[in-house]
């Protein structure tokens, strides 16, 4: 006999109200946090995957360079990898980015580009490094 169980749809926002003088009930708060956790980090791992695809068909490359580019412009923005995946996903929906974001981006796809020709000067809005040119 097969059983299907229907559950509300909001049932990651139900709490469990747990006493946490005893130490089930503090094991319990600990757990509740840690699920939390978890959701975010899940939400997150969504869109981070949604840009990678993104980066990966318009740029085009593979996973490893898509990931790279992310990270660079992460790095440049000095903001979280899903909050910067969260912005391109957004900008590709009709959001604009930040002019801070597009100079990032701009600069991650010439170094990308560059990369893969295989030349090792630094795009021409960058300064160059301490003996190259």
């Amino acid at each position: 006999m097969h059983s299907t169980t229907m559950l509300p749809e909001d049932w990651w926002d139900l709490r469990a109200e747990a006493s946490v003088e005893d130490s089930a009930g503090q094991e319990v708060v600990a757990l509740r946090a840690e699920i939390d956790q978890l959701r975010r980090a899940l939400a997150d791992r969504a869109v981070i995957d949604q840009a990678y695809g993104m980066v990966m068909v318009l740029a085009p490359c593979r996973r490893g360079p898509a990931r790279k580019l992310l990270v660079d412009i992460s790095r440049q923005c000095n903001t979280k990898l899903p909050d910067v995946a969260a912005a391109l996903v957004a900008a590709w929906e009709g959001e604009p980015l930040s002019r801070l974001m597009q100079r990032a981006l701009r600069r991650a796809l010439r170094r990308l580009y560059a990369e893969d020709r295989g030349c090792d000067s630094p795009p021409a809005d960058e300064p160059s490094v301490r003996g190259r040119p």
